[in-house]
This record gives structure tokens, sequence and C-alpha cells, in this order.
């Protein structure tokens, strides 16, 4: 195998404040990636703009030969990319708003609202067609690229992609299970170490860790150290920050954040494994809809707060005007961030450092009990040939069951939007697990048509 000395890294949707300025810090530090070229492409000429300027400013300040572009056309830089990052949504703050309101109506709670549920369906709708668009140009332009799928719902654009265009070499990632820092979280957990940073290589060999599920309903199916399984230690530290102040992530108060512990120690006292991503996992379940009659210590699920969430937008490039208009010190860049998901993994495919990731990619019987194609978020060998999910074993059944609905709903999600069906639009959201009522899933339907007009394919509205 050749290894690439001068990697080319498109990122379509460099505008993606939660991964663009990540990328500029990961290309800029690796000495595997700082010698080739980073291309911004961005819809949004004035974001793009704000983008490419950072990541100049960054490469000079830090003496690197990153050699930076940009377009608003990704037919522009395509040529000759070694990887494609696709991170973008349409103006996905706001479309994500209607999704919930539209299904808190009928009884729908959701605290994300781009995974499961009408949310991740009708993201899908507004998003997986461009996906399509971009893996024809990557195939005509740069066949032999990488693509990552980084645009929720990543499994359903991940599935899509691995049917409807077989010959781009693709994965999905998230980046909830960033390694090796999941583990590490999870070792403080157990009582491993103290802290997450005390973590060594030494313990990494002596701790079987074993996630597996579908994106964003994962569970933490193996936990040994030396033999021992230290599940219950962890399950115990949950319920530990659930009755503390540590009930939200970091200070947090958004949907998202809240009951966390208290859910996963909930989840764990049934199926006997905990959820990893539990964020996103109390939004798949039904249990805390707000449909029960009995009075529980954990509330009903509080919906996705649009407001707040344009106002961390606004935040966010503020600090990019900062760093460019000079009131934050430019040296102060990469203190500020960290790596970005995709491009520790593009660097690891790079240098062939040989480290593991977990990514959304085809089973492969790693989970024996799961078809060989069912897609799944999996701890994987990532190498310039592919990738190749390690063995996890048996996925516990009920989480098994689930994992299997939410998977059903993923592929006639995608199926739908690639088909232009309208009847397996309908069929993906009567088999969601949030579904209750096949006329208030007609309802939501069509207020969501009525309401997204301007972000939904024309298709959609003929015949």
């Amino acid at each position: 195998m050749t290894q690439i000395q001068h990697p080319k890294v498109v990122v379509i949707g460099a505008g993606s404040l939660f991964f663009g300025r990540q990328s500029i810090w990961q290309m800029v530090q690796s000495p595997y990636l700082n010698t080739g070229t980073l291309s911004l492409v961005d819809t949004d000429e004035q974001r793009l703009e704000k983008m490419v300027a950072l990541a100049r400013m960054v490469a000079e300040a830090n003496g690197v030969k990153l050699r930076i572009e940009g377009s608003v056309n990704r037919k522009d830089v395509l040529k000759g990319a070694d990887f494609v990052i696709l991170s973008f949504a349409k103006e996905t703050v706001k479309y994500r708003g209607i999704d919930c309101a539209v299904s808190e109506k009928y009884g729908i709670r959701m605290c994300s609202g781009d995974t499961i549920g009408p949310g991740g369906i009708f993201r899908a709708m507004r998003d997986f067609p461009v996906i399509l668009e971009c893996a024809r140009d990557i195939e005509a332009l740069c066949p032999e690229a990488w693509v990552i799928n980084y645009i929720n719902p990543t499994a359903i654009h991940g599935i899509g992609m691995k049917r409807y265009a077989p010959n781009v070499k693709s994965f999905a990632l998230c980046d909830s299970q960033h390694m090796p820092h999941i583990k590490q979280r999870y070792a403080a957990r157990a009582g491993i170490v103290a802290r997450p940073e005390e973590f060594t290589e030494e313990h990494s060999r002596k701790f079987d860790f074993r996630i597996a599920g579908v994106n964003h309903f994962t569970w933490l199916i193996k936990a040994e150290y030396e033999g021992k399984d230290m599940s219950a230690e962890i399950a115990r530290s949950l319920k530990a920050d659930a009755q503390s102040e540590k009930e939200t992530l970091g200070g947090d108060t958004g949907a998202k954040a809240i009951y966390n512990n208290a859910i996963s120690y909930e989840l764990y006292s049934i199926f006997g494994r905990v959820p990893t991503c539990t964020g996103h996992t109390k939004e798949y379940v039904r249990f805390w809809q707000g449909h029960g009659k009995t009075l529980e210590d954990i509330p009903a699920l509080s919906i996705w707060e649009t407001e707040e969430r344009y106002k961390r937008h606004e935040q966010m490039w503020s600090q990019v005007d900062g760093f460019l208009n000079g009131q934050i010190p430019i040296g102060d860049y990469m203190t500020t961030f960290k790596p970005d998901h995709a491009t520790d993994i593009i660097e690891n495919m790079v240098g062939g450092l040989g480290k593991p990731f977990y990514i959304n990619t085809y089973n492969e019987g790693a989970v024996a009990n799961m078809s060989r194609d069912a897609f799944l978020e999996l701890c994987c060998e990532t190498t310039m040939e592919g990738v190749k999910p390690f063995a996890v074993g048996e996925m516990p059944r009920g989480i098994r069951g689930m994992c299997e609905l939410i998977l059903d709903t993923h592929e006639l999600t995608a199926e739908a939007v690639a088909e232009r069906s309208f009847a397996k639009l309908r069929r993906a959201m009567l088999t969601d697990p949030l579904i209750n009522s096949i006329g208030d899933a007609d309802n939501i339907i069509r207020e969501l048509l009525e309401q997204e007009q301007d972000a939904l394919p024309k298709w959609w509205y003929e015949g």
C-alpha cells in the first residue's frame, strides 16, 4: 500500500461550526496531514470566506505548509481528493425546530429531533438527496476518495450511501464514541483510574471494552478489566451522579443533557447493559414520552430548544470573528479546540497508525446474532484499504429487537427518499418506535410537508 504524502481533504459544509473548526485544528497539528490540502466548501459565501481566512491564519501562525482553498461549488475542488467529509445541513436549527414543534402537537417528544421519529425521517428527506448528488460528483471527479458521512441521521445516510452509491467508498460517523476518550471515561466510571487522563496503554490492554448498536442507540456490551465485569461499578457511578449535582452534562441544561445519568441507570436496571449515548437513546425508547399513567421520578423528555440553539451558533460565530479580527489571539486557537473525529480517523488512515475507532458500517459478523448487513456503530480497524469491525459477541435480547425496529425504520426512510416513494415514507413513519397513531402519523407528514416546502425536493409535491 502506497502511503499518501500530501493528502487532500475536502470538507463539504465547512460552515458547520461543530466540525469545521475542529477539522482546521487537526489538519494543522497533524504531521501526517499538514503538508497536504484542506479544501473548504460551503454554499454560504460569507461563512465560507470566514472559515477559509481562519484556516489560513491558523496554518500561518503554526508555521505549517498546509494549503487552504475554498469554493461555493464542490466540483471546483473535488478533483484529486483523497477524503471527502460531508457535514452540511440546510438551516438545521430552523427545520429541526419545526419537526419538534409539529411532533409535540401529536404527543411525540423529541429532545434532539435529528435521527429518530419524524425529525429523523424529515431531516433525511431534506439532506439525503443532496448527499446522493455529492456521491455522483465524487464518483466522477475523485472515484478513489474515501467519503465520510458526518450528517445526521448518520445511519440512514450511511445505509443509503451503501445501497444507492455502492461504487463510492464510504462509511458514516458520529462523534459520540470518539476513541480513546470514550474508553477513558468509562474506565474512570469503573474505578480503574481516578481520572480519564490517567488511563494508559497498559490499562487499555487489560480493559475489554465493547460497544455496539445502531447509531445513537448504542450499548456497553462488555466491560471487563482483568477478567472482572465492571458493568455494575459503572452503573453505580451513574446512579451516584444522578443523585448529585452532576445530573447535567457539564452544566448544560438543554433537552439532550438533562436526566441522562438517571435514565442510563434505569435502562441498565432493565436491560443489564449501560447505554452509551443516552442524550439520544432516551429519545429512541417510548418510556419518557409522557404517555404513562403512573407518576415517575424521571419526567417526560424536554423538547429540543430552537432559540437556545440559535444563541449557541451566534456565540460560535462570534468566537470565529474574534479570531479573525484579533480580539482573540490566533495563537490561542490550538489550545481552544481539540481533534475532530473525522480528521482523527483520516490521520490514522494516512499515517497507518493502527488506532481503533467507532464507525457506522456493515456488521459483517461482528455482532454474531444480527445480520451481516445490519448497519451498526462498531469499533473498527481503519486503514486505506477499508473498515473492518472487531468482534463484539451477541446483542442481548430486548436491545436487539429494538435495534432491528430502528434499522427497519432507517432502511425504509432511505428507500423512501431514494425511490421518491410516498408509500414507503408513510411505512417508515408507521414503523418508527415513537409513532402511536396512524392518523397522527398522516397529520405529521401533511403538516411537515406544508411547513418545509422550501427545504424539500419538489417531487414530494407532485402527483
